[in-house]
């Protein structure tokens, strides 16, 4: 780029240098502006920098101007405040749905939207590791694809994973393709979940996207639209997603094996778990929040769990079925 060419983009160096390199803690005196320009091959004097700053703030940017032997021009305020874009960073470091690497390459873009003084805040405040979080790299990939169906009326069609023993994914009904009616997307408890009509079992279903595979638009019109129209979203995501918090306990559950994505995805896949010699269940000990939430969460697997210790836990858990037991006794 020639230099006269450089000179017609002057306001919009000293734009981007004022937002990424100065906040009111480190404000610009002009003889740095004129260092910025300088090595981008732009000649200025100092008082051009003075009706270059007003004609920017004309524009609508937030420059302010500390007076003083310390002072100097500095950005007010570019596209976000640093608590929006903490909370922001916040939400993708707790969302279970990306990998390690997508969180911290997502919060290395975040870090663009502020000066460089707020963006080394934020990176000190990143903690990713140990996060329970995924290992499929595909969830991108099944957002963009759900939403064009979903413009589109179409439906989708991919395979579906799960945890065996091992800790691995395996096809869930040995890689068989489900077709379903895509409608909404649901975030919960940091996972994210696809809300689609499955015209075979007629009714609809919830499916994690990032436990989707292979995943592409059918050719085949959605259907379903009356199921999804009679939905509350609100109540279907209370009664569907459960949340529980407590006092916090040492606790050994014996699990039978089909509910091996169950318990990794609660608990995690760093949890201590312990396959049984017949390799019809599997022993996990964990600290669990032990409330009512919890009680619930483990009747509600029908009878394929047992809580081995302590034994607080596991005289809650008699007390609460003998009341059940009597309350429906006939």
């Amino acid at each position: 780029m020639s230099k006269g060419s450089n000179q017609k983009l002057k306001l919009l160096y000293i734009r981007d240098y004022l937002r990424t390199h100065t906040n009111e803690a480190h404000p610009a005196p002009v003889q740095k502006i004129l260092a910025h320009l300088a090595a981008n091959g732009i000649t200025a004097e100092r008082k051009s920098i003075y009706d270059d700053v007003a004609q920017l703030q004309q524009y609508g940017e937030e420059i302010e101007l500390i007076k003083g032997r310390n002072g100097g021009y500095y950005c007010v305020n570019a596209d976000f405040d640093l608590p929006e874009i903490k909370m922001l960073v916040d939400s993708v470091q707790s969302c279970k749905f990306l990998t390690e690497q997508q969180s911290l390459a997502l919060i290395k873009k975040l870090e663009t939207l502020t000066n460089e003084y707020d963006a080394a805040q934020l990176h000190r405040q990143v903690v990713v590791q140990n996060r329970v979080k995924t290992a499929q790299k595909n969830v991108f990939t099944n957002i963009d694809h759900i939403s064009y169906a979903i413009n589109e009326d179409r439906a989708i069609r991919f395979r579906y994973l799960r945890y065996n023993l091992k800790k691995e994914t395996e096809f869930r009904r040995e890689g068989k393709i489900y077709e379903v009616s895509p409608f909404c997307l649901l975030w919960d408890d940091e996972n994210y979940y696809l809300l689609a009509y499955d015209a075979e079992a007629g009714r609809m279903k919830h499916y994690r996207v990032d436990k989707m595979v292979q995943l592409h638009p059918a050719e085949t019109a959605r259907q379903g639209k009356e199921a999804f129209a009679a939905i509350d979203l609100s109540a279907y995501s209370k009664r569907v997603f459960r949340m529980f918090s407590g006092e916090e306990e040492l606790v050994r559950i014996r699990f039978d094996a089909s509910l091996i994505g169950v318990v990794l995805d609660t608990f995690g896949r760093d949890v201590s778990l312990t396959p049984e010699p017949d390799g019809q269940s599997f022993t996990v000990t964990a600290r669990v929040e032990i409330s009512d939430q919890f009680y619930g969460w483990l009747f509600g697997l029908s009878g394929q769990c047992e809580v081995l210790s302590p034994p607080r836990v596991r005289a809650d858990l008699l007390r609460i079925a003998q009341q059940a037991a009597e309350r429906y006794r006939l």
